[in-house]
């Protein structure tokens, strides 16, 4: 134990240095040299000489602090020791001091005297381990409590997301465990993984294997259950220094104490493997040589355990460069002081408010027409209770009448919600205030299901209740309708044949026929049939039975127009249901057509790029006009002339092209991606394509394009809300590029701005001054800016998705200088931060990114998290740095994620002062 003799006092403090006189007990005769030469800090030292001697004297150690060494000068004995050991029967020695001296020297080979150091030989040697100790004492010293804290959450071995605890996971690993076992009752090295449930994880798995069994001085290929036991206990240790001691023994192979830079190379090998990044495991060798290069300043040629230690505690410095979502803890508390009342009645409260709020323009919508359709039902039902013919074929004919009155509106209203032109122009109106042009697509399969429950209803009753009662009615009830049938009562097979049954059921074979491909299994190919009922599956076979509806409503013309107890042509109604909506989308597929021949744009440039992804940028026809975040619709002629596929525009409204990213997950993108790519000039077939037809091909020998579009989308309404929450799922970012885009541009044009009013206003000119500063107001007023903040959630599983839009993202940290624009990539095939298998990775790219100022997996300066977002704590984020806010939420991914999104948007409204509206598109 170290105690003061006297005041800590400071000598030569011109030549850089520092001499302290501490007085200290040392043992008479001990030895001790576990700590080994170099290898210990004086503090501990001294604590072990404390420890482990009774007989201690009292020494005065001089020491001389320089920047990067520490020069032991001399010990000599105390005079006043025996003041402070009354106790101690003590013999004076004059060997004392000297012993301390060699015993001191010994321990700590890098002290050493002014002198000594002066005429020694390897006096680079003992500087360059001086320096590497007084490193080691600083990172002891400044391994604070709280640095030890955040580092506990790393290098776990179990998954974070696995909440259960140890002791029940060993049941499992137990049972896992029995079932891979051999007859011998032992596991073989090669199950390990799949035991301790790292079956994707197999290499790194076996890794962590090799390095327990080395602790044990064994090579081990097969392990007993007390073995098996015995390294779980030591990969489940909830102790950072014990999960530490792993990771290191992995890359220490030779267990010498010390990693080199081929060790450290093969751990970033089955790191890399671990999380599926075939590129960092090609640039293993110059990632090892970094960390060597970051940790090994000397050269030494390896570094120890504590320098390892030091890295990661020390992560967090390396990795500010991103920035943060978060601000202080004190906004999310104040923020969480809006929470509403908890109770039952007030929870019940608020969620019939957000019920109100959220679907309000749904539930009108759809009571009005629900209402609508009991209206017709019940109109219809007491005009036939009161005919004749109800006597003759009762309630079956009211019912069938009813539902066929529903069948003509519904039949009316499911076109209007694929009129595209038309509800692209009404979300530009007051009308996208009260009508959710969102769930248009919902809508439209809501309407196809009262259909199909109608023609159940209508087809049910005629041929299995009323036509049967007909047929068998007597002479005296059929009398009552038998004008309505020429005075001759008809059989079952004539009223099947006749026009009335053969279009009715044609209708009803072409219809189920056309709902039976729109269903999930088969438009998504959940289905799997064999060849070659196979083409019966997919988007294909679905967007040519629903165009089997055109000779559905010649048929449904015809059936209106022959009915057995309407004669009079005014009461034949189904014409005036259906006139107006086949009109109004006939002409919106004219314009399709007329406006897909005008806008051919001619393709400027084809990239091939990872992930199964192409992207074309074509020329920008004169006259269009869009808006971020809408799509179009592109046709390939050379494919086929009647396919037309939607795309989310990439390019923003202010640039002079028009730019697409298209995934290759069907066949017509299959081809269109050999079409545009793999052309060598010469005639060929591809499938259903055949080229080199004349007017397909353009001057440049690539096939012809038509475009159709712009199309209205969720995302256009962003510049609705001051803050953006953007989230996407691998290509569905693509909408929201265009939004980032934008407000590059916006933020561009604002800086040319300020810039040009300087300029003028510098100038002199206070006319031109005055002129330009009126435009600019006039600018504003025509076009407002509402946006003002955007947070934008990439989530991907693989890391070349990355390259699709390297340019914006380097875009956005260049240009973005008020940090209008947060982004966050996330990577969900490297496991979560803080896991033991990609731990290396993230020292690697916080590295990287601190020398070079680039991510080593996005290629960008935009940093990359690992795994999933934590949603909940997401919002929250976004939350607290915007309170009292309306903050506009666009998803585009999988139906999935929508559902987790949404909830969380009324939660989060309903805890803190901001509200959050979602909108989704799938793709």
């Amino acid at each position: 134990m170290m105690q003061s003799e006297s005041p800590v006092s400071s000598r030569g403090g011109s030549d850089g240095r520092s001499t302290f006189s501490r007085m200290l007990d040392h043992p008479a005769d001990h030895s001790n040299d576990s700590y080994g030469v170099g290898g210990a800090m004086l503090p501990i030292f001294l604590n072990d000489l404390r420890r482990n001697n009774n007989d201690q004297d009292l020494v005065e150690v001089t020491l001389e602090l320089e920047d990067d060494s520490v020069i032991l000068c001399s010990v000599t004995p105390t005079a006043n020791h025996s003041n402070h050991h009354h106790h101690h029967q003590h013999v004076p020695s004059q060997s004392s001091p000297a012993g301390a001296a060699s015993r001191l020297r010994r321990k700590f080979s890098w002290l050493t005297s002014s002198s000594s150091r002066a005429s020694s030989s390897d006096a680079s040697v003992d500087r360059v381990i001086t320096s590497r100790d007084a490193r080691k004492m600083k990172a002891k010293l400044i391994r604070t409590k709280s640095s030890a804290q955040r580092a506990l959450g790393g290098l776990r071995f179990i998954s974070k997301t696995t909440n259960t605890d140890v002791n029940e996971l060993w049941k499992t690993v137990e049972a896992r465990f029995a079932c891979l076992a051999k007859d011998d009752g032992l596991l073989a090295r090669e199950d390990f993984a799949e035991c301790i449930g790292m079956a994707d994880s197999k290499e790194f798995a076996l890794g962590v294997f090799d390095a327990l069994a080395r602790r044990r001085q064994q090579k081990l290929g097969k392990i007993t259950k007390a073995e098996l036991h015995d390294f779980w206990l030591q990969i489940s240790d909830q102790s950072f220094d014990a999960r530490l001691q792993i990771f290191f023994d992995m890359a220490d192979s030779n267990e010498d104490g010390r990693i080199t830079r081929d060790e450290i190379q093969e751990l970033l090998v089955l790191s890399a493997a671990a999380n599926r990044l075939s590129k960092l495991k090609e640039q293993a060798e110059e990632y090892a040589s970094l960390i060597m290069e970051e940790l090994d300043p000397e050269n030494l040629g390896y570094i120890e355990l504590w320098q390892l230690e030091t890295l990661l505690l020390q992560r967090e410095a390396y990795m500010n460069y991103s920035r943060p979502l978060s601000i202080a803890s004190g906004g999310w508390s104040q923020n969480l002081n809006s929470l509403k009342p908890k109770s039952v009645v007030h929870r019940l409260t608020h969620f019939v408010k957000w019920g109100l709020v959220e679907n309000w323009q749904r539930t009108w919508i759809l009571l009005l027409w629900f209402l609508t359709m009991a209206c017709l039902f019940t109109w219809k039902f007491k005009q036939y209770r009161s005919k004749a013919a109800f006597h003759v074929m009762g309630y079956c004919l009211t019912t069938a009448k009813g539902a066929a009155e529903t069948l003509k509106l519904n039949m009316a209203l499911i076109l209007l919600p694929v009129c595209r032109n038309m509800l692209t122009f009404l979300r530009s109106t007051r009308a996208r205030l009260f009508i959710p042009f969102d769930d248009n697509i919902n809508f439209h399969k809501i309407i196809a299901f009262a259909i199909a429950v109608g023609i159940g209803l209508h087809a049910g009753n005629h041929m299995i209740c009323d036509f049967p009662r007909l047929v068998n009615a007597s002479p005296d009830k059929f009398a009552l309708i038998a004008s309505d049938f020429h005075n001759k009562k008809p059989t079952y097979k004539e009223l099947i044949v006749g026009v009335e049954g053969m279009t009715g059921i044609s209708m009803l074979i072409l219809m189920a026929f056309a709902f039976t491909l729109a269903s999930r299994y088969f438009r998504k190919n959940v289905l799997k049939l064999p060849s070659p009922f196979n083409r019966l599956t997919g988007f294909n076979a679905f967007w040519f039975s629903h165009h089997l509806f055109g000779l559905v409503y010649i048929l449904l013309l015809v059936h209106g127009s022959f009915l057995f107890l309407v004669h009079n042509w005014t009461q034949k109604t189904t014409w005036m249901y259906i006139s107006v909506p086949i009109l109004i989308y006939a002409a919106e597929r004219s314009l399709r057509t007329g406006r897909s021949e005008h806008y051919s744009p001619k393709i400027m440039k084809v990239s091939i790029l990872p992930g199964d992804v192409f992207s074309i940028i074509m020329s920008k026809p004169s006259g269009f006009r869009y808006r971020s975040g809408q799509y179009i619709f592109l046709q390939c002629p050379s494919i086929s002339p009647f396919e037309w596929h939607p795309f989310s525009l990439t390019s923003s409204p202010g640039d002079d092209y028009l730019s697409v990213h298209i995934r290759t997950v069907g066949d017509w993108t299959q081809e269109l991606k050999q079409v545009l790519t793999n052309d060598t000039g010469s005639s060929c077939t591809i499938g259903r394509a055949k080229f080199r037809k004349l007017g397909e091909v353009d001057s440049k020998g690539l096939p012809k394009l038509l475009l159709d579009g712009p199309y209205g989308a969720p995302a256009q309404d962003y510049r609705n809300y001051d803050v953006l929450l953007l989230v996407g799922l691998g290509i569905g970012a693509t909408p929201f590029i265009s939004i980032l885009r934008d407000l590059l541009h916006n933020n561009r044009a604002v800086e040319d701005q300020t810039d040009s009013n300087t300029e003028t206003s510098m100038s002199g000119d206070s006319l031109t001054s005055i002129a330009s500063s009126s435009i600019a107001s006039s600018n504003e007023k025509k076009k407002p800016r509402r946006t003002k903040s955007a947070n934008f959630y990439w989530v991907t599983r693989e890391p070349g998705s990355f390259e699709w839009f390297k340019g914006v993202m380097n875009e956005v940290a260049e240009i973005d200088h008020k940090g209008q624009i947060e982004m966050h990539n996330y990577l969900t095939s490297v496991y979560e931060e803080g896991d033991a298998r990609s731990t290396l990775i993230t020292m690697v790219q916080a590295l990287t990114h601190a020398k070079h100022g680039v991510d080593i997996l996005s290629g960008t300066r935009v940093r990359t998290h690992f795994a999933r977002p934590n949603w909940r704590e997401v919002f929250g984020k976004v939350a607290s740095k915007h309170p009292n806010t309306t903050i506009g939420v666009f998803y585009c991914g999988m139906p999935v994620l929508a559902k987790e999104l949404r909830k969380l948007s009324y939660e989060m409204s309903q805890k803190t002062s901001t509200r959050f509206e979602f909108h989704k598109e799938y793709f």
